[in-house]
């Protein structure tokens, strides 16, 4: 797979409230960043169509032996996704200067926690 191109990428819901809420915060201070944020975010996830493993392994989630993931740094924001055969999954875009582990366990208990 590894000079395979992706077919498909997901950005899933919980990513688009993520970049949605970064937006909104930077929005108020300077517009035009926010545009720049959302330009710099949808050109990182296309690159992953040809270059899906580009991003490094989470660091904070390979030491807990957890590899699945990769993530693409944007600025202060760490774009995290995965690799599912021919698609590609961002989960979730986190501001890397927060508690990365703390915020990852909330995320996932929130986003999928609540499933039966």
């Amino acid at each position: 797979m590894e000079n395979e191109e992706i077919d498909e990428i997901i950005v899933s819901e919980f990513a688009e409230a993520d970049l949605d809420e970064i937006a909104a915060y930077h929005y108020s201070r300077n517009p035009n960043y926010v545009e720049k944020i959302i330009s710099e975010f949808e050109e990182n996830v296309i690159s992953l169509q040809k270059h899906p493993k580009s991003g490094r392994t989470v660091p904070e989630l390979e030491r807990q032996g957890i590899t699945k993931y990769r993530e693409l740094i944007q600025e202060y924001y760490r774009i995290i996704y995965e690799i599912s055969g021919i698609k590609v999954i961002v989960h979730t875009i986190i501001d890397g200067r927060r508690n990365f582990e703390e915020i990852i366990i909330s995320k996932l208990s929130r986003y999928y926690g609540n499933k039966s």
